[in-house]
Order: C-alpha cells, then sequence, then structure tokens
C-alpha cells in the first residue's frame, strides 16, 4: 500500500502566528525516509514554496496559488507527467491562468464593482509587509506571481456579490476578510489534487491519500482526499465550516498538531 499527504502550509503544517514548523521536522524526515510523498497545497507562490522546500530538504511536487499550477521536479518518476509542459526546473500542469491575465481581468472586476481593488501588483514590498506582516524578503517572494492575483478585501462589500462579478468575467475568487484571490475558471485546489492523485496511481495498485487543512479554503482539497484531517485553531476549535463534516480533528493548532496526528498515522 503507498501512501500520499497533501498538505496546506498557513496554519497547518506553518503555525498562524510566526510560521514556524520545527515540531513537524522529525515527521518530515520519517515520512521522507518512508518514501511518503509530501505535497504542499497552497495560495502562496511558486517562489515561497521553493524556499521551503530547501529548508525541509524536499523534492516532492507543490500545488500553488490555490490550485492553479503543479510542479513536478523533472525526473521526478513517480508520477506520469506527460500531459505538461516544462517549465525552468519542472513538469508544470497549469490549470490556471497567466498572472498578467489576472490582472486584467481585476481591473474589469474593479470597473464593473466601482470599487477601487489594490491586487498585490500594485502594492510595493513594504506595503505588503505592512498589511501581512511577512519580512520584506518573504514579501517579495509573495508578490513574484505567475497565476493568481490576490487583491485587498472591499470592506462592506458583501462576498456573493464580489462573487458574482467575478464571475461574470469568467473567473472564481476564494474570499478572504484580509485579501481575495482572483484564480482562473479552471483552477482549483481539488482539481490539481485529483490531477496528481490520478498520475501518482498510475504507477502503484493501492493508494491512500491523506489530506490536511485549516480553513474554507481547503474544502476542495479535503474532499478529494481519503482522509481528511482538520487543523484547529490556537484555541482547539476546527473551522465552523469544517466542523460538521465528520473529519478527524488535530489534538492542538500548527505545526504540533499536524505532527500528532501524521505520526499516529504512520
Amino acid at each position: 500500500m503507498a501512501f500520499i499527504v497533501f498538505t496546506d502550509l498557513d496554519g497547518t503544517l506553518l503555525n498562524s502566528e510566526d510560521y514556524r514548523y520545527d515540531a513537524a521536522l522529525p515527521v518530515l524526515q520519517e515520512l521522507k525516509n518512508r518514501k511518503i510523498p509530501v505535497i504542499p497545497v497552497t495560495s502562496k507562490t511558486r517562489a515561497e514554496v521553493e524556499l521551503l522546500r530547501r529548508q525541509i530538504g524536499s523534492n516532492d511536487p507543490f500545488i500553488v496559488e490555490n490550485g492553479s499550477g503543479v510542479f513536478v521536479a523533472r525526473g521526478d518518476d513517480r508520477f506520469d507527467v506527460s500531459d505538461t509542459d516544462t517549465w525552468e526546473g519542472y513538469n508544470l500542469k497549469r490549470f490556471g491562468s497567466t498572472y498578467s491575465e489576472a490582472r486584467q481581468q481585476l481591473m474589469k472586476v474593479a470597473t464593473r464593482l466601482g470599487e477601487e481593488l489594490r491586487g498585490f501588483g500594485d502594492l510595493s514590498p513594504d506595503e505588503v509587509v505592512e498589511l501581512t506582516g511577512l519580512s520584506l524578503e518573504d514579501a517579495e517572494r509573495a508578490k513574484t506571481r505567475d497565476f493568481t492575483e490576490p487583491f485587498v478585501t472591499p470592506k462592506d462589500l458583501y462576498p456573493k456579490t464580489l462573487e458574482e462579478v467575478v464571475a461574470s468575467v469568467g473567473y472564481r475568487v476564494v474570499v478572504g476578510d484580509r485579501f481575495s484571490h482572483l484564480i482562473g475558471k479552471n483552477a482549483g485546489k481539488g482539481k490539481a489534487v485529483r490531477w496528481l492523485i490520478d498520475r501518482f496511481r498510475r504507477n502503484t495498485e493501492e493508494l491512500v491519500t491523506v489530506g490536511l487543512g485549516n480553513s474554507p479554503n481547503d474544502l476542495e482539497l479535503l474532499e478529494t482526499v481519503d482522509r481528511a484531517i482538520v487543523v484547529p485553531d490556537m484555541l482547539g476549535r476546527p473551522h465552523p465550516q469544517l466542523s460538521d463534516r465528520g473529519w478527524e480533528v488535530a489534538p492542538t493548532h500548527g505545526c504540533q498538531g499536524w505532527a500528532s496526528v501524521v505520526t499516529s498515522i504512520l
């Protein structure tokens, strides 16, 4: 039997308050020793995930910008990448739009709403630091985008209204408290995860998939895997939109909860 682990990053593998992952390092090493892939599934950019992969010594595939792109290292023969494009040192399966297209559509959405929408492309690195609490280096990586455009969520605008206007220009939006993400209509965490599962399954007879997430943004991911696990907040509470589905809840928040529940699976 083969296993594959899909995981959100912020608030799941990484602590939400300090982005640390110390408690997970021994478990990540054990997974690596057992040749179990650990696939980040995140709204972060390729540049941000590449840094994390270097830090933890991972060469596994990763899914970025809310399921807009799946990157598989060249030469990774665990996955059938016959329907991908080459992108620097990777094979890329792109589900989303290009970044320039996303920027153009954001301007259309702003016009239809009659609102000024400030995307990451409109913000300086210092402004991103101020809004997110990231370091300057991390803010610059967050601005290095390939497929999607995050923008400051307008105040006093109903999420449903925003979703409808975005749909009218042929895109999707992931609405957040501080930032919303404009993504291509064919992108999504669930679609990207299913594609990668299918490519991995071609090389193994029996496969069990595990997924970990902490927010509604992870709903598609958690619905796609065999075993879904919700990582709670700092008070030990699962997100209300994930708490009524019968999914397992990790014993505590962040990387410690991630490590504990993955250890129990192992």
